[in-house]
């Protein structure tokens, strides 16, 4: 996310849940986010293979925001030792700071 933010044009994530993976393709215009969602029976496999069970628009701002907030309320939750516990990989604070850190200057680059 904290990618799109600083410019990039395009990303992607992929959450494995075996059997299945979930792909997220995020595609910026502007200030707009496209984004999909595949559903994937294995997560080698490549887009073509995969179904798109969810796709939408979004501004970089309310998509950041979204982020941000659901991190945060995941550390509040369960904290960082918790996450691990629970999803088996450290929590991703740098990353989340680093979104956070991008988003702020953006925002005091907009009101001046």
């Amino acid at each position: 996310m904290a990618r799109l933010v600083a410019g990039k044009t395009q990303t992607r994530v992929q959450f494995e849940v075996e059997p299945t993976a979930y792909r997220w393709m995020f595609y910026r215009e502007g200030e707009d986010i496209w984004i999909r969602v595949l559903e994937l029976r294995d997560g080698s496999d490549h887009d073509n293979a995969g179904t798109e069970i969810w796709s939408s628009p979004l501004g970089i701002d309310q998509l950041a925001r979204t982020v941000i907030r659901c991190f945060d309320e995941v550390a509040q939750t369960y904290g960082e030792s918790g996450y691990r516990g629970k999803w088996g990989e450290h929590f991703p604070r740098t990353g989340l700071e680093a979104l956070r850190r991008l988003w702020h200057t953006r925002h005091r680059s907009d009101d001046t």
